[in-house]
């Protein structure tokens, strides 16, 4: 009956065509791999997102803000909480000039396409980034000499209060993987980019000469949660992963990529414990042979 509240208290919020019940996250991750989610939202304004945050903490519920599921290992044991979806259902794209509007869930793709479309350049290393603008700013992601830092002006957010409010580029505190808005658990609701004009034709071939670097040395053909680990100073993950003997060591359906070291993918069937202890194998023997800690750039949710 308690449950049943609950999800009455969601869906007079969100409708219940946005409210799904015991949702297998496998489902909604790159991975393939998690169990279920105790209540999953699709809120599809600001205002039910405040809406859904204050029913939460009334309920004592904790909450996880999901966006397409890209950096995300979700446990066996699913999440006895809520997941907040901010992917298609909150994704608008607006060009103002040199400037982009984008809400949380647009994906990185998507925005570097209407780029390309506006002669804008500065977004060409995040193109092929599978992930969303909003989980995008959090960790301030980057690659190929690119990072979010570099192009954000603005975020707008709301706290675990439910308050909106704008912070400046200055105030986000844009590191390596991390940023203001992952230390102090804000949600990401939309950003201003600032691109500067350039040739379409120089554009397009930059995004597509680095699509093609991604398709020759990623395993894009099978599932998972993007790079494993974070780049160790003065060391590249993949090669001390690689150096330790470890291209292609599996444990169940988890397997180092034979392709790049850096990733861990699903070749079928794998399970997060499956993930978890070839992880922790790894980070073991690099430890032992070279001394070096390898931390996990990608995000765990639930029990493990």
């Amino acid at each position: 009956m308690e449950n049943n509240r609950i999800e009455n208290k969601f869906c007079a919020c969100l409708g219940s065509d946005n409210v799904y019940r015991n949702e297998p996250m496998k489902r909604h991750t790159t991975f393939r791999i998690g169990g279920p989610a105790d209540y999953y939202l699709c809120p599809h304004s600001a205002k039910e997102i405040q809406k859904v945050v204050e029913i939460c903490r009334e309920e004592k519920l904790p909450y996880f803000i999901l966006g397409n599921g890209s950096n995300l290992l979700v446990s066996d044991q699913g999440y006895r909480g809520v997941v907040i979806q901010l992917w298609k259902n909150v994704s608008d794209i607006r060009v103002e000039g040199c400037l982009i509007h984008a809400k949380a869930g647009a994906s990185l793709a998507k925005i570097a396409a209407e780029a390309l479309e506006e002669g804008l350049t500065g977004m060409e290393f995040a193109a092929g980034i599978p992930g969303t603008l909003g989980g995008a700013v959090v960790m301030n992601a980057g690659a190929y000499g690119g990072e979010m830092k570099d192009i954000l002006k603005e975020v707008l957010v709301m706290d675990q209060q439910g308050r909106i409010f704008t912070l400046e580029k200055k105030d986000l505190k844009l590191g390596y993987r991390t940023s203001a808005v992952k230390e102090k658990g804000y949600i990401v609701l939309a950003a201003v980019l600032e691109l500067r004009p350039g040739d379409r034709e120089e554009i397009r071939k930059l995004m597509e000469d680095l699509k093609q670097k991604r398709v020759e040395k990623q395993p894009l053909d099978l599932p998972s949660a993007g790079s494993t680990f974070k780049r160790p100073e003065g060391y590249f993950a993949g090669k001390l992963i690689m150096d330790a003997g470890l291209r292609g060591f599996s444990v169940g359906g988890a397997q180092v990529s034979e392709k790049h070291c850096g990733f861990v993918v699903n070749t079928g069937g794998a399970s997060a414990s499956d993930v978890l202890t070839l992880i922790r194998e790894v980070q073991k023997r690099v430890r032992e042979k070279f001394g070096v800690e390898l931390e996990t750039e990608v995000k765990f949710l639930g029990e493990f």
